[in-house]
């Protein structure tokens, strides 16, 4: 017989693309999901392949030092049937010359790039030839793959879907911001593999950082790690809540991941300024979504940051409710971070499912305890949710924090004039309303019952006590003196408003109390700014069983010049009773609302045809808005980014305004975004649902 030769391949990148759910990363190379087969074509010239005479052989590599006892390559013959624990190669038709052949890997290998060598031999003669590289992913739709989920319509929304809502504002006023995903846009998958192949653990030791690459958690890990920049390894994003953002792009700018992971490689893989916890939360999600890990960016309200962790959050205010000392515990108002979905096979049964990971650099990770050689890095988790909600603090990894942010207790303590402190009989409360974007629709889903049993339960107390740690009884007695902050209407940017301080006497006796009521400018993770409303009330009386309610107007002249980015304003009341000398304590965070974006669409949407967005904002200041831009991008809707500037100032009351074309590559529903800047208004949001008729 006469040599087999190989003349042409074709790796049907998008046949393959199509059923691995891939095709969305283009045709220009070969993206598939692991365990699952795809399908190549062989054409030999002269002869066609004889089965019993011609031995054919694959060789598929990865990573820069390939071994077959650390999973990074593999040697295989083409055999009758797929081979179950390997990669394996079968024969699925001939014609003539041409030979399809089904490659499959084992739902357990090893992700990333991978080059695919073919050998031939006939007799005693052989010749290999590299026929291409391809890209191995998780695959979410194998029952075997360690990241499998049931339900298509959640694979759908936490694996393909490439935008999204995260959640932001505060506890009693939840917004919505749109963010662009974007894991399947150009370079994407590239980026995310360089980021594999930048992280300090790859760096140290190659063959063993590859050889990981099969397990979820590992690089849940690493990803965690590598989105913040804060070990000085190359991460994605610098983190920075001073509100001084000139070097860079403020947090609240940015609308999408694709922008900053794009920035990132265009500089060298120097850190992108700057992201705050969303932004570092959305990154990850991103990635993980991009390598085949089901994955959504959730939200917690009043999110505790404790650093020494005894679960007690201590703040200190003096008699006027400023901050008396800065204590290192913090309470963000909204703190965001990334759930993936994983097996934890490394753990006993039970904690599998949805894992809490946080690239926000805020602690060190406690490392593997396991190896000497993990070094204390700014990650956290993968941590089973399951594991908080029931306590289990001692596995793995960083539970005690995830559990102190959504459980801690705060306790506020009143610095008397002459030095002395007495704790407020109320206690504000941490972790709530939890919440994500619910699967195919804009709503919200809270899934706080997911990390803890609901409060004031038996169950509650049990986890409080495995936790090793008391849950401090400070549920509000129906007797003494009660104090609520209340909002009449919406806070509006550009407007004056009323809070009011509403009192409750639940006592049969006259109590006589000062109350002080003030407002303060503030920033999401905690930190305040001047005041910019006040009341001082020496001599309040309330009658038995009696409510009393006292405004406060907070007045945009005062609040406008030291307004954050972040738009909050936090409400301190105290109320100190003469007779016992006890204090009560309220906070409430008002969030000032931006102006609506109007998006209009004019025209037929439909794939490939011109459309026009009409994108319009009324200014709601006094002055008038300088250095106006638009910025508007969608995945499957605009060719990247789409930014206007505007030449003119927009007056108080204007609108401004401006239209733009484009061209939908992608049928079905995709969301357009918009962020608009300007010198005093800044982050302001807004989405339009466009659905896209396929091409006749």
């Amino acid at each position: 017989f006469a040599d087999l030769v190989l003349e042409t391949w074709d790796l049907q990148c998008e046949r393959n693309g199509q059923e691995h759910r891939t095709a969305e990363m283009g045709c220009q190379q070969l993206v598939v999901r692991r365990g699952q087969p795809f399908t190549i074509t062989l054409h030999f010239s002269g002869r066609g392949y004889e089965e019993g005479v011609d031995k054919l052989a694959f060789n598929v590599e990865t990573g820069p030092c390939p071994i077959e006892t650390s999973g990074t390559r593999s040697h295989f013959a083409v055999t009758d049937f797929p081979e179950e624990s390997g990669w394996s190669a079968v024969v699925q038709q001939q014609h003539g010359g041409s030979l399809s052949i089904s490659l499959c890997s084992p739902p357990s290998a090893r992700v990333g790039h991978y080059s695919l060598t073919l050998e031939t031999s006939t007799g005693y003669q052989g010749t290999s030839c590299h026929i291409g590289n391809f890209v191995l992913l998780f695959n979410a739709w194998h029952p075997e793959d360690t990241v499998f989920l049931r339900d298509e319509d959640e694979r759908r929304e936490y694996v393909l879907s490439q935008q999204g809502l995260i959640y932001q504002g505060a506890r009693d006023y939840i917004t919505s911001t749109p963010w662009n995903f974007g894991q399947f846009e150009d370079d994407i998958l590239s980026i995310c593999l360089k980021l594999l192949d930048t992280n300090p653990k790859f760096l140290r030791d190659q063959n063993r950082d590859c050889s990981r690459r099969n397990d979820p958690v590992y690089i849940g890990r690493v990803v965690s790690a590598m989105v913040n920049c804060n070990d000085e390894d190359q991460g994605v994003l610098a983190g920075r809540w001073d509100n001084h953002y000139e070097d860079g792009m403020s947090p609240m700018a940015w609308i999408g991941s694709v922008d900053i992971l794009k920035r990132w490689k265009k500089f060298g893989c120097q850190p992108v300024k700057y992201g705050q916890c969303w932004v570092f939360a959305a990154v990850a999600c991103t990635v993980m979504r991009c390598l085949g890990i089901p994955s959504r960016v959730v939200t917690n309200y009043n999110s505790a940051h404790d650093t020494n962790g005894n679960l007690v959050i201590d703040r200190y205010l003096n008699e006027t409710g400023e901050e008396d000392r800065r204590s290192r515990d913090m309470i963000w108002n909204f703190h965001c971070w990334v759930e993936s979905w994983m097996a934890r096979p490394d753990l006993a049964p039970g904690y599998d499912g949805w894992q809490a990971l946080d690239p926000t650099p805020q602690e060190k990770s406690e490392g593997m305890a396991c190896t000497v050689r993990e070094l204390r890095v700014f990650c956290c988790g993968p941590a089973p949710v399951r594991a908080i909600k029931e306590g289990d603090l001692q596995l793995k990894y960083d539970i005690p924090f995830i559990f102190a942010e959504v459980n801690a207790d705060v306790v506020y303590w009143v610095v008397q004039r002459d030095g002395s402190e007495k704790k407020s009989t109320h206690s504000s409360v941490v972790g709530k309303n939890i919440s994500t974007k619910s699967v195919g629709r804009d709503s919200r889903e809270d899934i706080t019952h997911t990390y803890k049993y609901p409060e004031g339960s038996e169950k509650e107390r049990e986890v409080f006590v495995k936790a090793e740690r008391e849950k401090s009884s400070l549920r509000e007695e129906d007797e003494g003196l009660h104090l609520k902050i209340k909002l009449s209407e919406g806070a509006n940017n550009g407007c004056d408003f009323s809070v009011f301080a509403v009192i409750n006497n639940n006592t049969d006796t006259e109590r006589v109390c000062r109350l002080m009521l003030c407002a303060r400018t503030a920033s999401y993770n905690g930190t305040v700014g001047p005041q910019c409303g006040m009341k001082d009330l020496l001599n309040v009386s309330l009658a038995p069983r009696a409510e009393k309610s006292v405004p406060v107007r907070v007045l945009y002249e005062k609040y406008r010049e030291s307004l954050t980015q972040d738009n909050l304003i936090k409400v301190v009341a105290l109320l100190t009773e003469y007779q016992t000398g006890d204090v009560v304590v309220a906070v409430r965070d008002v969030y000032i609302q931006n102006p609506e974006i109007k998006i209009r669409i004019l025209g037929e949407p439909m794939q490939k045809r011109k459309l026009v967005a009409e994108i319009s904002l009324v200014n709601p200041l006094t002055a008038p808005l300088n250095n106006c831009v638009f910025v508007v991008e969608g995945t499957g809707l605009t060719d990247g980014q789409q930014i206007k500037e505007l030449e003119e100032p927009v007056e108080p009351q204007a609108e401004a305004k401006f239209r733009l074309d484009f061209v939908p590559r992608q049928a079905g529903l995709h969301k357009l975004m918009v962020d608009f800047e300007s010198d005093k208004l800044t982050g302001v949001k807004g989405y339009r649902n466009v659905i896209i008729a396929p091409q006749p």
